[in-house]
């Protein structure tokens, strides 16, 4: 177990320094139009994206694109997307610092 935390974690840390925020952030403006251009959704059945953890956000967009999650907007989306672009998306996304404030 302790080893499968550790390659998950070798994982993680490199995907995140080959993934290229810049690009991501280029590469939104699709996603904006549904989820926002700061990554927050103002429709109420579109989740936001900014501040979500990058592996989260690069494994849903996979799953979408190999058709294990559906969605017919997200299928077409996501599925000429290489492995390169959507980790610079959840790059760009995971990037995002929000701040909650308590009523």
């Amino acid at each position: 177990m302790r080893l499968l935390t550790l390659l998950a974690g070798l994982c993680l840390a490199t995907s995140s320094m080959a993934a290229d925020v810049a690009a991501g952030r280029a590469k939104a403006a699709t996603c904006a139009v549904c989820h926002g251009p700061q990554g927050l959704s103002t429709q109420p059945n579109v989740p936001h994206l900014a501040g979500q953890p990058e592996i989260y956000l690069a494994e849903q967009l996979r799953q979408y694109r190999s058709g294990k999650r559906a969605h017919e907007v997200m299928a077409v989306i996501a599925k000429p997307l290489t492995d390169a672009e959507i980790d610079n998306l959840a790059a760009w996304y995971a990037s995002m610092q929000l701040r909650v404030e308590a009523p």
